[in-house]
């Protein structure tokens, strides 16, 4: 099968009207086209290292528990519109949850082994990311159980205690909780408990270095999450983080990207130019030279938009900032096998109007979301390639 007359989004440069052969789902030729421009531009299939939608998906409401076949069904409805062709579903071991089970070891592993035995056979490629609260002493078994049985593909290190990382401003986090239905009394409260019973120092070392070593033995990548200080950034880097996920300061984005991390920031906030939360903003994080990879975060159809904001800035302009949601994930977590179109690659592919909607979404050289238009297919009969 050829796709033909379509802008093509390379790793390196663009071709402005090309056409690419897929064979058993990887792409085998790439040419120049002397036909009429289609209109639609191709992107590779976007890479989300981190989406935190399934939690909702599963719980739309508080307390309110959705059958896993319907949230993961609808789920991967979403990434397949949104041009996501491989998503990694961030699930929480927290050991401040609401109400005590929620998150707790037991609930998630039990998530994680469901959503591990549902996700064969759908259109996008998902994987399991396992967000680890380094506080969470008693999860470290269960986190290892999982992990021998293959069930998790990325692991983050987390510290959720208010004031510090992401949580460093306690009145912005009060206010978040009310807006989440909680009293201003009931957050304080809540707040003062988990500064009561923090976990010590030497105890989340130890924590960190167990899942580090786990993580090594089992050939999974790890990321450290909410670095805020520069000290934090360096000591994900001696424990083996290879991604530092969402930095909280320009200090700390930077210590870690002198240390050979990847820095992954929500394409909610390329997006809207912001963090919700008062954090680094993504756009100035890439102005700096701090921004290796756009994640979904919650929300997969900020991605392209993402990409279009930041393409202005990129030294590499549209090739650049493309490269945040394929190849540097793709490379970030071995995934050598995609991430850009190009020959011998799987054939993931995102196509966009000149609307800027995605169109058609092909994972593995099949179509996996179409809206009813898109390029032609051809034979190659019908390609005229220009030399």
């Amino acid at each position: 099968m050829w796709l033909s007359d379509v802008r093509l989004i390379l790793a390196d440069r663009i071709i402005d009207n090309g056409a690419l052969r897929i064979e058993n789902g990887v792409i085998t030729e790439i040419v120049e086209s002397a036909g009429q421009p289609s209109g639609f531009t191709m992107f590779p299939g976007f890479i989300d290292m981190h989406g935190d939608m399934i939690e909702l998906e599963l719980e739309p409401r508080p307390k309110v528990d959705f059958p896993m076949d319907v949230a993961v069904g609808h789920l991967d409805a979403r990434l397949a519109a949104a041009g996501v062709t491989t998503a990694y579903a961030g699930v929480s071991f927290s050991r401040t949850a609401v109400d005590g089970e929620r998150r707790s070891f037991e609930h998630t592993s039990a998530i994680i082994r469901a959503l591990k035995d549902s996700i064969h056979g759908l259109r996008v490629d998902h994987r399991i990311h396992a967000r680890f609260d380094m506080t969470y002493t008693d999860a470290i078994a269960a986190l290892e159980g999982l992990l021998v049985a293959g069930a998790v593909d990325l692991v983050s290190v987390m510290d959720h205690t208010p004031g510090q990382g992401q949580y460093r401003n306690i009145e912005k986090l009060i206010s978040y909780r009310v807006r989440g239905g909680a009293s201003e009394a009931e957050a304080r409260a809540r707040l003062r408990a988990q500064i009561e019973n923090a976990v010590p120092a030497e105890d989340m070392l130890d924590n960190l270095q167990n899942v580090s070593r786990l993580c090594k033995a089992h050939g999974v990548a790890m990321a450290s999450h909410d670095d805020d200080t520069v000290q934090k950034a360096n000591l994900m880097a001696d424990i083996g983080a290879v991604i530092s996920e969402f930095p909280v300061t320009m200090e700390a984005a930077q210590a870690a990207k002198d240390r050979g991390l990847m820095i992954a920031m929500g394409a909610p906030n390329a997006m809207r130019g912001k963090s919700y939360s008062g954090n680094l903003s993504a756009r100035d994080a890439h102005a700096a030279g701090l921004l290796h990879i756009l994640a979904a975060d919650y929300h997969p159809a900020a991605i392209l938009p993402a990409i279009r904001a930041l393409t202005p800035q990129d030294p590499d302009g549209l090739v650049g900032a493309v490269r945040l949601a394929s190849k540097n994930p793709a490379e970030a977590l071995g995934l050598a096998d995609r991430g850009e179109i190009a020959t011998g690659k799987r054939a993931d592919l995102a196509i966009v109007d000149a609307a800027d909607r995605v169109v058609q979404t092909y994972g593995g050289g099949k179509i996996i979301f179409s809206n009813g238009s898109g390029p032609e297919t051809a034979e190659q009969s019908a390609i005229a390639a220009v030399a």
